[in-house]
């Protein structure tokens, strides 16, 4: 008998987070633990407690999510997996609800404002902001009040019994939410293809440009770079990088080792095989 992993995601039953915690662990046997925070789920991986966490780490209207970034620089934990998620908002209410009867409509913060043209359409709706995209429509199911629905996943419609009024109200139908699959320390990947890092660089004239340069002379090449305000001190800067290869790659390895000279601070914080934009879940 296959043992059962277990895979921590952050929010209440029906989140995007377990969707892409089903999809990725489709064809195992695994147990899904719900968690209210990111630093419960990351602690509970250093720990053992668990095997996995799905993170979300970008999203194609917001960008970077930083607040996942920071955690993992931070934390004893090291991406294994990538997966990407279509983010259909969905707009839930009760089965008598009808849209011009409604009054307010729940949601997380950001898939509020990812629907602003719903809103303005349907201006006698007032968008309120609610825990997370799950808990809103939990809500709504508890409240009974046909005036009120949310916005969230197909899942948690149907967690929660509930119809969907009209699917995908977001402004971007392409709106996606990629995903880390993490696990503790680093391991090595054998199908690894892409890497994600972390650097500050030394305070010195083209200490950025010495590290672009070490990509470019190698051939590697770097898919993302953004920069991040360093928690704690006054206008500097750190870089979250990813770039195409493996860490059991020889010009990989010395590409990272020649990048360490030019920075104070350096950590691989993945090293997976990239998740394939045509296969949108």
């Amino acid at each position: 008998m296959d043992k059962k992993i277990k895979v921590g995601y952050q929010g209440a039953h029906g989140t995007f987070s377990e969707i892409a915690v089903q999809e990725f662990f489709k064809n195992q046997v695994f147990e899904a633990c719900n968690y209210k925070n990111f630093p419960s789920i990351i602690a509970d991986v250093e720990k053992g407690m668990i095997d996995y966490a799905l993170l979300p780490v970008e999203n194609t209207t917001t960008g970077i999510i930083y607040r996942t970034y920071d955690l993992l620089k931070d934390s004893d934990i090291f991406a294994v997996g990538e997966i990407l998620v279509r983010i259909d908002e969905h707009l839930i209410g009760l089965p008598q609800s009808k849209i011009e009867d409604l009054r307010e409509v729940y949601s997380h913060p950001e898939p509020l404002d990812q629907c602003s043209g719903f809103f303005a359409a349907h201006p006698w709706i007032k968008p309120v902001t609610y825990q997370d995209t799950a808990k809103s429509v939990e809500y709504v199911a508890q409240c009974q009040d046909p005036t009120k629905a949310a916005l969230g996943s197909w899942l948690a419609a149907q967690y929660y019994d509930l119809p969907i009024l009209k699917e995908r109200v977001q402004d971007n139908q392409l709106n996606t939410t990629r995903f880390f699959c993490v696990v503790k320390g680093e391991q090595s990947v054998p199908e690894a293809d892409k890497i994600s890092m972390y650097f500050v660089v030394n305070h010195e004239p083209g200490a950025l440009y010495e590290v672009i340069r070490v990509f470019a002379q190698r051939g590697i090449n770097m898919l993302k770079l953004e920069s991040r305000p360093i928690r704690g001190r006054m206008f500097e800067y750190c870089f979250y990088i990813d770039f195409d290869g493996s860490l059991l790659q020889d010009k990989t390895r010395e590409a990272i080792a020649e990048v360490r000279e030019h920075c104070l601070e350096v950590k691989v914080l993945g090293s997976y095989k990239r998740a394939f934009n045509g296969e949108l879940l």
